[in-house]
């Protein structure tokens, strides 16, 4: 049963995988020959690149919810504070806040989990090619020979370390797209963490979680990527260094509030406005002040005072 779930969902992503991997082949082919490995190599590139383009809606959605999850831990560590010894009460209210606010505690994991079918089937589409010189989807069976016989620095595209049978070449150019996958698994969380999560939000479950993945999904990479072929630790890098690149603009441009990201943009407002005399500009910690003061004054309560203080303060009949 469940390899005919399987196949129904994979047997349609074949035929869209190769057709972009074609169309991009067929583009690349009027620069270099058809079955260089230069050829196929940007044509795997190229398919990344539709791919990440087609997942920009829900990376949009991923940086909404994950803004909201920052911008709720205050609420979070109060409701924690105040249900910490009901465990099933305490996980009732919190999803009630974030059903309140419109965020989805998984939304951050839907680019990754909509890739991994995709990247299955890359895996298996290269793997069919190298061992039967088979085509899937509408890539024929000569394109499927083509793309196993085709070469990187001298190295198949449907090669891999753990079946390098001693070829030292292909294990070096392996571990580093290995190495530059892991790496920049790593640095994509990390930029997400240190530049654009306030510093209450470093704290708690979500901190934690976000901590797990910084180095979970790295190691999880380097262990698994030495079985991947080389044309899918192209793939996989080629999209880490995309989101890199997505989350520094995001980053850049539309911060979270009370992050270093936040602040570096008022700086840089600021600067802008300096140089095109748009009046005088507020320096971003009076900005903070101001803001400060715009909240309402709380009530301060009266001191605490002995009886024998309020005696003392009695008028003398």
């Amino acid at each position: 049963m469940f390899g005919a779930v399987g196949h129904a969902i994979i047997t349609p992503l074949y035929y869209a995988i190769s057709v972009v991997l074609i169309g991009w082949h067929k583009f690349w082919s009027l620069i270099f020959p058809s079955d260089s490995g230069a050829a196929w190599a940007l044509s795997i590139v190229g398919l990344t690149i539709v791919i990440r383009a087609a997942l920009i809606p829900l990376f949009v959605k991923q940086i909404k919810s994950s803004r909201n999850m920052q911008l709720l831990q205050p609420k979070v560590k109060e409701l924690q504070k105040k249900y910490g010894h009901d465990r099933e009460r305490l996980a009732q209210e919190t999803m009630a806040l974030y059903k309140e606010s419109g965020t989805n505690p998984f939304a951050s994991c839907l680019p990754i989990l909509l890739q991994m079918p995709i990247f299955l089937a890359l895996f298996r589409l290269l793997d069919h090619a190298s061992k039967k010189g088979q085509g899937s989807g509408v890539l024929s069976d000569t394109q499927a020979q083509q793309l196993a016989d085709a070469k990187l620095f001298g190295v198949n595209i449907s090669a891999s370390f753990t079946k390098a049978e001693g070829n030292h070449t292909v294990q070096a150019l392996a571990l580093v797209l290995v190495l530059a996958m892991t790496v920049t698994t790593f640095l994509t969380q990390r930029q997400l963490m240190s530049k654009n999560m306030p510093a209450d939000a470093l704290s708690g479950p979500y901190a934690q979680q976000q901590k797990m993945l910084l180095y979970v999904l790295p190691l999880v990479f380097a262990v698994g990527g030495v079985a991947f072929p080389i044309g899918v630790l192209l793939y996989w890098t080629t999209s880490n260094l995309w989101t890199m690149g997505q989350q520094f603009y995001v980053i850049r441009n539309n911060p979270s509030p009370g992050t270093p990201a936040f602040k570096a943009k008022q700086h840089r407002d600021q600067a802008k406005a300096a140089r095109h005399g748009h009046g005088d500009v507020v320096p971003a910690e009076d900005a903070a002040t101001a803001e400060e003061a715009q909240r309402p004054a709380q009530r301060q309560q009266p001191k605490r005072q002995t009886k024998s203080q309020r005696t003392k303060k009695r008028p003398q009949v």
